[in-house]
């Protein structure tokens, strides 16, 4: 909510009413240390004052306000105030007059190379926002009988994506789903979260079970830290580098399979008053395979049952960062508690619910995140079908009148 805040409405309100006051602030300090000479000559010393205003201007309204104002100001350096300042040299006049050009040139020179920067400030933001983007795309309204939401939170100020990965993808074996975290957060583990979600989204169409996505992950991973090392680029600690991941697969009949490697299991959610509150799947206790990376996979892959997924039920899957985030006070984030108030307020719809855990978890840590967050709902909708109208008995055959034949009256 801090950060939405910041980038809202409110930000932009501040930025004019900010520009607003930088705009009559050197007006108003002209103008007082006019009256004050006026009032109180001091043969010209208190008017070396006036060289700060158009380093006002050109530090927040542009460069012609501050060529504007820095002459006006020079001139009423020359001007002689009172009745003692015409006893004074000109030369004091002059000097201040020179001064106050000099602050306008550099306050010039300075407000332009700020616009450039700006410009390419701009520039840059677009161009990562509309990387970050495509590496973490936004998921569709709807994705065969699911309704998906999905949200991310970085941990580097300014970013879209992070070391958490997610994707929501519609096979011929079912819908197929991915939740990951990279050891590390921010823009220093995009490159794995490219190299996966790379890899999910090629094998996920090919592989007619998990454990095979699973293997074709796994190698991607190892090649990706096999390059980095030849490369030179492998960082401290990059040998223990790891990944938990969370495979789902939602069969057409609401069946729930998952692969688990060192995640977070998911939550099921919804289902009115049968279910009342979040429920952690699978029902029975179930050992998650090591973290991708750490060791290799055993040769035995089994996939876990996490039951049927009825309609109006959902999952919420999310990445540790959510359950670990703390406050000032060492608290912890109460996931579940949270999100049984979202879904209750927000009735089930996955993109309420995702808004309102989000909004809790930052009013939580106050804005300030120390892991990156994933959250991801989805939701069993089954396209509803129309009930079928009764079909309106035949026309009943017109009476014809004894004596009359058909086609005699015209």
């Amino acid at each position: 909510m801090i950060r939405a805040w910041a980038r809202g409405g409110a930000s932009t309100g501040a930025a004019r009413v900010r520009r607003a006051v930088v705009l009559v602030l050197p007006g108003v300090w002209v103008l007082g240390v006019v009256l004050w000479e006026l009032c109180r000559p001091s043969s010209g010393q208190l008017l070396q004052l006036l060289a700060a205003a158009p380093a006002i201007a050109c530090a927040g309204t542009g460069r012609r306000q501050c060529v504007l104002l820095g002459g006006l100001c020079a001139l009423l350096a020359m001007l002689p105030f009172g009745a003692v300042e015409p006893a004074a040299p000109l030369g004091t006049r002059a000097t201040t007059c020179g001064a106050i050009l000099a602050v306008v040139a550099a306050s010039y020179l300075t407000a332009g190379r700020r616009r450039r920067l700006l410009r390419e400030l701009a520039r840059s933001r677009e161009v990562a926002t509309a990387t970050q983007r495509v590496l973490l795309r936004p998921l569709p309204s709807r994705i065969e009988g699911l309704t998906p939401a999905a949200d991310h939170l970085s941990a580097s100020e300014g970013a879209v994506v992070g070391g958490d990965l997610y994707e929501v993808t519609a096979t011929r074996y079912g819908v197929r789903a991915v939740i990951g975290d990279v050891r590390g957060h921010g823009l220093a583990a995009l490159g794995s979260v490219a190299t996966l979600l790379g890899s999910f989204r090629e094998v996920v169409h090919d592989e007619p079970e998990l454990a095979g996505v699973l293997r074709k992950l796994e190698r991607a991973q190892r090649r990706q830290l096999c390059e980095r090392a030849h490369s030179g680029q492998t960082a401290d600690g990059a040998a223990e580098e790891f990944v938990t991941l969370l495979l789902v697969e939602v069969a057409e009949d609401g069946t729930v399979t998952a692969l688990n490697c060192g995640h977070p299991w998911p939550y099921r959610i919804g289902g009115g008053a049968q279910r009342p509150g979040p429920a952690v799947l699978p029902p029975v206790s179930v050992e998650p395979l090591p973290p991708l990376g750490l060791f290799p996979l055993p040769d035995a892959l089994p996939t876990v049952d996490c039951g049927r997924l009825g309609p109006g039920e959902a999952l919420f899957l999310h990445t540790d960062g959510a359950a670990d985030a703390r406050n000032d006070a060492g608290e912890f984030f109460p996931l579940e508690h949270e999100l049984a108030a979202a879904v209750r307020a927000a009735g089930g719809a996955p993109s309420l619910v995702v808004a309102g855990v989000r909004e809790a978890l930052l009013r939580h840590c106050g804005g300030r995140l120390t892991d990156d967050v994933a959250l991801v709902v989805l939701r069993n909708d089954p396209p509803r079908v129309p009930a079928q109208q009764p079909s309106p008995p035949p026309p009943t055959p017109a009476a014809v009148t004894p004596g009359v034949r058909r086609g005699s009256l015209r």
